[in-house]
């Protein structure tokens, strides 16, 4: 009798090992293949589930389109010489007598040293009054002071120079080597330049953005593009304050994968192939290559070019199928733009979840085994 009830008991071990797995379900990290397309719009679900091929990638190609508008590519360069409010002027006046006007007895030099342009765009000089500055280069200021001098004096020598006041500076934050307020300069005078003065770009120059705020306006530009197209090195203009961030796109790595997180793009570009290799690539031991989804919220337009349809409104919701087992599975995903918000999921494979049965099946029935073992005494 003991031996069928020995195998009595492992038969009610199994069974309830069965009827646990049944009710309860085994875990995992997401749906399976079955399930997401089982939430298609074909079978009455809310999304369109579309396999990925040459036309879809093309119409996916979709990158951020970052640029300075034509008024930023416009404005000139300004005038190193032109003199604006806020900027300081250092005078040196000669006179070729014995009791000069500007300067003690027997001392033929005047120096005036940071004499500041006012906000309306004048300098006070003794004797010469006020002087329009502002709008004018050091040597028109030079010839009006000569000028304004001469009846007092006989033949007045004036130089007139320029030094760095806040008249026409940029501050210049973020990921840059030196933060702060620089005057624009001979050779500071473009955004490249000045970026350079400020100790250069402290990120991965591929994933760099700069963004320039002017009076309202506001553009951005990658950092690379600054150097390969020379018409993004745009003329600065005092006031301007320039930001250098990292790029802040990101996506979701989720289901069999080297690892499940958030992820920030590493380049302008991503595809679907970097992306994988971006989060440790397939797991080896659960990831099923036939199951890699994207999901997405995709605009109308594109949803409509994706479907070959001409009545979808607004974003749709898009769960793109990505099979690295057929011959041109890899160039697709190759091929296959990853944009920011993206979810990248990989489905487990089959034997994945055969073994997670059999492996619950097997420690249920073991337990129930011991349990009854126990109970029975031995």
């Amino acid at each position: 009798m003991k031996p069928q009830t020995s195998r009595w008991a492992k038969g009610v071990a199994l069974i309830a090992a069965l009827a646990v797995v049944a009710s309860c379900g085994l875990p995992r990290p997401g749906p399976n293949k079955r399930e997401i397309y089982a939430g298609s719009v074909q079978q009455k679900g809310d999304a369109f589930v579309v396999s990925v091929n040459d036309r879809v990638t093309r119409a996916t190609a979709v990158a951020p389109a970052l640029g300075f508008s034509e008024s930023f590519k416009s404005a000139g360069t300004l005038g190193s010489d032109t003199i604006r409010p806020g900027d300081v002027l250092s005078l040196t006046i000669w006179e070729n007598v014995d009791k000069p006007l500007l300067g003690p007895e027997g001392q033929v030099a005047a120096i005036l040293e940071e004499v500041q342009v006012d906000g309306a765009g004048y300098i006070f000089v003794p004797y010469a009054g006020r002087i329009r500055a502002a709008g004018n280069t050091p040597e028109a200021i030079r010839r009006v002071i000569k000028g304004k001098l001469e009846d007092q004096t006989p033949d007045p020598q004036v130089e007139v120079r320029r030094a760095a006041g806040d008249g026409a500076t940029v501050s210049v934050v973020g990921a840059v080597g030196a933060q702060g307020v620089y005057p624009i300069e001979r050779p500071t005078r473009t955004l490249a330049a000045m970026l350079a003065k400020s100790g250069g770009v402290t990120i991965e120059p591929e994933i760099a953005q700069v963004t320039v705020l002017r009076q309202g306006s506001t553009g951005k530009v990658w950092f690379q593009d600054l150097y390969d197209n020379p018409r993004l090195d745009i003329a600065l203009r005092g006031g301007d304050r320039i930001l250098v961030e990292a790029d802040t796109r990101a996506f979701t790595a989720l289901g069999a994968t080297g690892t499940q997180s958030r992820v920030t793009f590493e380049s302008q570009n991503l595809s679907a192939i970097e992306a994988i290799a971006q989060v440790g690539g397939l797991n080896s031991a659960a990831a099923d290559p036939k199951g890699v989804f994207v999901f997405r919220n995709e605009p109308g337009e594109i949803a409509n070019q994706v479907l070959g349809r001409d009545d979808l409104i607004g974003a749709q919701r898009m769960v793109y199928v990505l099979d690295l087992t057929e011959p041109n599975g890899m160039f697709h995903a190759r091929d296959f733009v990853v944009r920011d918000g993206d979810t990248l999921y990989v489905t487990e494979a089959p034997f994945t979840t055969w073994d997670k049965t059999i492996s619950s099946i097997t420690g249920s029935a073991t337990s129930v085994s011991s349990l009854q073992t126990l109970g029975t005494g031995g």
